[in-house]
């Protein structure tokens, strides 16, 4: 068992987590049912009073910061952190300007110019700002500059900055406090876009891939927020030694996805990783669609060699039998057989809860939400990976064929036209889901062409979960948790 959360730290419940009964939550990412003992209500409502004062609540707050079903209130720091900043750059000698500038002189900053064709621009920019300057005499790529500037760093933390980011002031000092965690061996800031007014400029702030939103969680595979970018991430240096392969800490063969592959092997050492979103760094995004699609198929190649280092954490699509037979015999427009597949889900889920001695209320609406999760899954998923015979389905046909033209184009248009409503960006619905699609055809195919490169089908072959609802009231005397 892990240890305790330390003494001092508050705790929130997750909005989405839900008091089923007396002493019976549910929620967490991948959902549960948590069964409290008395020991464990106890501990509850003192956490809910105030801060970690003794063992037992200590332990109840990391199995539920664990599960995802509550969140962390580290104290407040006594004391400025080491840390040693790292940014990698390769010319941009302006928007490294922008990012020391930002940085100020509170902490020391490694500058890894990593091959720039303009070499002494670089250097200016960083005599200028009184920041350390490596020189990689070729482009090795993210990774080997950051691997290049750990070699020279120092201290007990170290940040990684890339060098057209704008972080503001104290972020540093807000994250650091999550180290005050002896388990958290990384945290990271929202990453969110500098505003543009191009089409593509707007529609990478209302959706951009770096930005993982708005809500805190810890960071695992298969989770809400499953890795986080290293445009800014603050790690524990004594973490990298579990993860450290030869004398590298990134991958340098992973000239895209390096930094997910170094969460996932910090997450498999056992170390948690936060994401904390009230911390916000700007970053400069593309402003042009060449640009953005670009970089969007190149963060597709990624998946293959990513499928190959960690091949469970990488499903592009997982789905659930009874919703996903909802939702095909609905878009085959067999409405009696789409109801009587979600009468199944729901009765499955309920038996399920009434053997546990669980209560049930509640259950229509989560099987509900859960036919549409698979539905805006499916149909992302075949835009991303099948979208000419989306396209096909939507276009050929005459006026017999409307049914299944109208289900297509469901599928088609129903992800972006529901996440514009979701965000409601400074776009209107037609760009953001023109976008949208463009957006997800270049990952897509980024990532066929890096399963045809790495001779692998792992990143595009969806996976079908069996596993039922499960809750094991004996996991524990305090406290029982079970996935569901």
């Amino acid at each position: 068992m892990a240890d305790p959360l330390p003494v001092g730290f508050g705790l929130v419940l997750d909005p989405d987590t839900k008091q089923l009964g007396d002493g019976i939550l549910f929620g967490g990412s991948p959902a549960r049912v948590v069964r409290l003992s008395g020991t464990g209500r106890a501990a509850l409502t003192e956490l809910l009073d105030g801060p970690v004062r003794g063992r037992a609540a200590g332990t109840l707050a990391r199995r539920l910061v664990d599960a995802g079903l509550a969140h962390p209130r580290p104290p407040e720091r006594s004391s400025a952190a080491d840390v040693t900043v790292i940014v990698p750059a390769r010319d941009r000698a302006g928007l490294l300007a922008q990012c020391l500038a930002a940085l100020g002189d509170e902490y020391p900053v490694i500058v890894v110019d990593d091959g720039s064709s303009d070499p002494d621009a670089v250097a200016e920019v960083a005599g200028r700002h009184g920041a350390k300057l490596i020189r990689r005499a070729s482009n090795g790529g993210p990774a080997a500059a950051r691997n290049t500037g750990l070699a020279h760093a120092r201290g007990e933390f170290v940040a990684f900055l890339d060098s057209d980011c704008a972080p503001p002031p104290g972020w540093i000092e807000r994250l650091a406090a999550h180290f005050a965690d002896p388990l958290v061996g990384a945290v990271a800031p929202r990453i969110v876009a500098m505003p543009t007014h191009t089409w593509a400029g707007r529609y990478t702030t209302a959706c951009g891939s770096l930005d993982l939103g708005g809500r805190e969680t810890r960071v695992a595979p298969l989770t809400r927020v499953a890795y986080v970018p290293t445009a800014a991430l603050l790690v524990r240096r004594a973490a990298l030694p579990a993860v450290t392969r030869g004398s590298d800490v990134f991958d340098p063969d992973l000239r895209f996805g390096e930094d997910v592959d170094l969460v996932w092997r910090l997450h498999g050492a056992g170390w948690r990783v936060r994401y904390d979103p009230t911390v916000q760094v700007p970053h400069r995004e593309p402003d042009t669609w060449p640009a953005l699609l670009t970089r969007r198929f190149r963060y597709g190649t990624s998946a293959a060699p990513l499928a190959r280092r960690h091949p469970r954490a990488m499903p592009p699509l997982v789905v659930h039998p009874l919703p996903a037979l909802t939702v095909l015999v609905l878009l085959a427009r067999r409405p009696a057989l789409a109801a009587l597949g979600f009468a199944a889900s729901v009765r499955a889920t309920s038996r399920a809860l009434r053997r546990a001695d669980v209560p049930t209320d509640g259950v229509v609406p989560a099987t509900r939400t859960a036919a549409w999760l698979t539905w805006l899954g499916v149909g992302r998923y075949l835009t991303q990976f099948a979208a000419p015979l989306l396209v096909a389905a939507v276009a050929v046909g005459g006026r017999r064929s409307r049914g299944r033209r109208l289900a297509a184009a469901s599928l088609l248009l129903g992800p972006p036209l529901n996440s514009w409503l979701t965000r409601r960006p400074a776009l209107d619905p037609v760009r953001f889901t023109l976008g949208h699609l463009a957006d997800d055809l270049a990952y897509g195919a980024g990532v066929w062409t890096g399963a045809v490169r790495e001779h692998t089908a792992v990143p595009i072959r969806p996976v079908i979960s069996s596993r039922r609802p499960r809750i094991d009231p004996t996991a524990s005397p305090s406290l029982s948790l079970a996935d569901h």
